[in-house]
């Protein structure tokens, strides 16, 4: 296949040197096939230097590029992928160097995507889809996420992450933790609890002390709450009072996508990435105590993508 802007493919400067052969002048060559002069002198050079070999298509590709990356700085922004398994975003200030610099070595190196990758081993798994269509609210408050993600619980001495799937942990199953959660749409700000169930009571209790939480960090009123139509929030009176009691809405999203409680989904996803999977835990209490230390990171020192690389805390006003 030819260059997409070359003007001849190999079999027409075969046909320009076959005229050159058959004593055609260049000019006239030029006039014929609708191409310079020195598009002529070129190909019939390369094919006097080269032979037939000559007429194929190169590279465009510069010789030299002299202000490319130095290999060094690529071997570690490379090594510190591997050990972090984090995104540009968070490599670019740790190394130095610009995100999009960081990037473009990933992909130079075949590096695959962190959403394709298992978040403890880095594996390759799957491949994720994503969306374009990005939305957020003006203010604080003005509309927060709440969901439940669950997760299974860990025996006493390590589950199959620790002792790999084998008889020794084959139906130790013990149960559940219910991961309650609340993400500000506007400053990404989050809060999470660990509960034994996603009862509708459960979840009340689980809304006013994160709305409590919310306004010790500043966000003084929580307008609208958005949650999944399961039946803890759809039926439950004790969330509605609750909900009520904030003087806010509460808005379900449509039945099957997921994505309107998009913030907090994709919270739940970092949890799991950067919290829960993130280590090998030998106990569920390890497990649960490292929760809080985490979240008041993701609030005051993870870097963001959607806030340019600060940390929730930064859109929010000192209290």
């Amino acid at each position: 296949m030819s260059h997409r802007n070359a003007r001849t493919t190999v079999y027409g400067r075969m046909l320009i040197v076959q005229r050159h052969q058959q004593g055609w002048k260049q000019a006239h060559i030029a006039e014929a096939m609708g191409i310079s002069r020195k598009c002529i002198h070129t190909w019939v050079s390369r094919y006097a230097a080269e032979g037939e070999a000559g007429l194929h298509d190169r590279s465009s590709r510069p010789h030299r590029s002299p202000t490319r990356t130095p290999a060094r700085v690529e071997r570690q922004v490379i090594a510190a992928r591997r050990k972090y398994r984090r995104g540009q975003d968070w490599l670019g200030p740790e190394l130095g160097i610009p995100a999009r610099t960081v990037a473009r070595i990933l992909r130079r190196h075949s590096m695959p995507y962190l959403r394709d990758c298992d978040p403890m081993t880095g594996a390759v798994i799957k491949a994720s889809q994503a969306t374009t269509q990005r939305y957020e609210r003006s203010r604080p408050g003005e509309l927060v996420h709440v969901d439940v993600k669950k997760l299974g619980r860990i025996p006493d001495g390590g589950g199959w992450r620790a002792h790999g799937r084998s008889e020794q942990v084959r139906g130790r199953g013990i149960g559940f933790d219910y991961v309650h959660s609340m993400v500000d749409d506007h400053s990404r700000l989050a809060y999470s609890e660990i509960h034994a169930d996603e009862k509708g009571s459960t979840c009340a209790e689980f809304i006013a002390r994160a709305a409590q939480y919310f306004q010790s960090q500043g966000i003084s009123r929580i307008e609208r709450v958005i949650t999944d139509n399961h039946l803890s929030y759809r039926r439950s009176t004790a969330v509605a009072a609750i909900i009520d009691a904030l003087n806010a809405r509460h808005l379900f999203i449509k039945p099957h996508c997921p994505w309107q409680n998009g913030k907090v989904e994709r919270y739940n996803r970092t949890l799991q990435t950067e919290w829960s999977y993130r280590q090998v835990f030998n106990s569920n209490a390890e497990r649960a105590r490292a929760l809080a230390p985490w979240v008041e990171f993701y609030n005051t020192q993870r870097r963001h993508s959607a806030l340019d690389g600060l940390p929730p805390i930064s859109r929010l006003q000192p209290t």
